[in-house]
Formats: C-alpha cells, structure tokens, sequence
C-alpha cells in the first residue's frame, strides 16, 4: 500500500512540475539587441536596446529597455511608450525602431533619462526639408532641440557592446 501511494505522490507531484514549466514556458518573451549610437554637436551617446522579436505591420519592432551613457551620464531609464520626457509635453514617446540606415525611429521616438535628472527624446524629423533624426534634451533649466547621426544595429549574443562612459575603461580595480 505505501509503495502505491508514493506512486502516486510522485506521479502527482510530476506532473504538477511539468505544467507548471509548461505554463512558464508559455509567458517566455522573445527579444531581440541592438547595439545604438549617436553624435551631434557636442553630444555621444550609445549602449543597447532590447526589443520585441517581433516587427509590427510597418517593420518596427517595440523597444522594452535602454542600457548605455550620454556623454558620460549614465541613462537610468527608458519612458514608456505613450508618456512624455518632462519639458516635453505633450509629444508623446512610442518607443519603435527599425532595420535601416534612415528613418529608424519615428516623429515619436523614444526616450530616456540620465542619472543626474536630465531627459532626451530622439526621434526622426520627417517633416524638415531635409528629414532629420533629432535630440530633445531638457532639463531643469534648459531646453535644446539639435540633429544627430543616429544608428542602431541588431546584434547576436556575441556581439553585444556595453561601453564605459567616455574616459574609463570600466575596470572597477583601476
């Protein structure tokens, strides 16, 4: 009789563990990396995105994070989509990208934050006479909008650059 109903236990408790992992595998999110960068006047910044998987019916994929430094600055955070940096309103973010050397966010952009309070909304000026991709900075005090060459490539594992900000290595023991 005990050896049944181990059987049992251990049939029950098996099958529990594989669909609860079953379940999990189900909520797993694909994502893709990309490296970015841009230069303007004045002005560096790179690091990496992660993105959906997938691209939607325009061929942009959703961003979810943002990792990497603004001249120097450590970014804390990306924006929501549907939000405004601060200084900004009511331009709101949507956070897409795309493959491509031109064009590759949209009027929307995205957006980030930096350590010490200040807020960048980049984002691709269609609308100029000579479309553009653009730099909303802003701060507490200041408000500077200015073009930059923007690039963002999708990458492998291997492949992922995670810079220092400019002038360390990144080497804690220096």
């Amino acid at each position: 009789m005990q050896g049944w109903l181990r059987f049992i236990l251990f049939s029950t408790a098996f099958a529990a563990l594989f669909v609860a992992g079953a379940l999990s595998m189900q909520n797993v999110r694909a994502e893709k990396i990309w490296n970015w960068r841009y230069t303007g006047s004045n002005v560096a910044a790179s690091g990496t995105i992660t993105t959906s998987e997938t691209v939607d019916s325009q061929g942009f994929y959703q961003i979810s994070s943002i990792t990497g430094h603004r001249n120097g600055e450590l970014i804390t955070r990306l924006y929501p989509s549907g939000s405004a940096i601060p200084g900004n309103e009511p331009y709101v973010l949507d956070n897409l990208i795309r493959t491509g050397t031109s064009g590759q966010i949209t009027l929307y952009g995205f957006g980030f934050s930096t350590v010490s309070g200040n807020y960048v909304n980049l984002f691709f000026a269609d609308f100029l006479t000579t479309p553009a991709t653009m730099e909303m900075f802003t701060t507490s005090s200041t408000y500077r909008e200015l073009p930059v060459t923007f690039l963002a490539t999708p990458v492998s594992e291997s492949e992922i650059n995670v810079e220092s900000p400019s002038g360390q290595s990144g080497n804690k023991d220096e």
